[in-house]
């Protein structure tokens, strides 16, 4: 879904740096701030699959603390200061099978990545930020802070829920100093490797991909909207966040699920 809007330029002058920005919503939402003017960073641990000049791309592994101090020091030596922190890196790579078959490492490495990495980018970059009086902070968590599934993401949902508390709790500390904190909880995003996910259930289960992906929606508890969101459709929201039309919004965390949770 591709949009060319006119962004008149609103976020010029600004450093943005998206974690795991080389694919999916991250990718999507790097694209749609570099359109906005902003000057973008982003890191993952490995390289993007096409790449974009105009970002400025940073390996690092971020669940360990001398992957986030690599990109802490490069991007303040560059540039002199950060504006705009993404925290979208997240995943979950534990085993299905319940709290039985989870280890204290499946914990720990997802604690890791999906709270511990976006904390210690926070604590890096907010006292430059708090100097200047400005700054935002984006925290990409998801409704499985909500609405968790035990099968085989219990730890990614129990991280992605102390995010959403850590966020708000952030917000408060620092929002008085001119900084604002938001979360943004998507719920399923249809990424290129979603898609390649619903291959190999229509494969394996010789389904078309249509119902493969019903059959995802469904064990959800269905999506009232009838589809997943598109990357470009979460990039939107954050690019709306960051931007200069959004300076009241602080503190507050944004679903974009297409109406999955079924409660207020």
């Amino acid at each position: 879904m591709e949009q060319n809007f006119n962004y008149n330029n609103e976020l010029s002058g600004k450093v943005a740096l998206v974690t795991g920005g080389t694919k999916g919503a991250g990718k999507a939402i790097s694209e749609r701030l570099l359109r906005a003017g902003a000057t973008v960073v982003i890191t993952a641990r490995h390289k993007p699959e096409s790449e974009n000049p105009n970002l400025h791309f940073i390996p690092a592994d971020l669940s360990r603390a001398e992957g986030t101090q690599k990109v802490v020091d490069e991007i303040l030596l560059e540039y002199g200061k950060l504006d705009i922190l993404v925290n979208n890196l997240g995943g979950s790579e534990t085993p299905g099978g319940g709290f039985a078959v989870l280890t204290d490492e499946d914990w720990e490495a997802t604690i890791r990545t999906n709270l511990l990495a976006p904390v210690r980018l926070d604590r890096a970059f907010l006292p430059q930020m708090i100097t200047r009086g400005s700054g935002v902070i984006i925290h990409i968590a998801s409704i499985q802070g909500k609405l968790p599934l035990y099968d085989s993401t219990l730890p990614y949902a129990a991280a992605k829920a102390g995010l959403i508390n850590y966020s708000k709790s952030l917000s408060n500390e620092v929002s008085p100093k001119g900084i604002r904190v938001l979360t943004v909880s998507p719920g399923w995003i249809m990424t290129d490797s979603a898609a390649h996910m619903m291959e190999r259930i229509s494969e394996s289960a010789k389904i078309t991909i249509e119902e493969a992906t019903q059959s995802v929606m469904s064990a959800l508890g269905g999506i009232p909207f009838g589809r997943p969101a598109q990357p470009q459709e979460i990039a939107e929201l954050v690019g709306f966040l960051v931007s200069p039309r959004a300076t009241y919004l602080t503190g507050t965390e944004y679903v974009i699920d297409g109406g999955t949770i079924p409660t207020i």
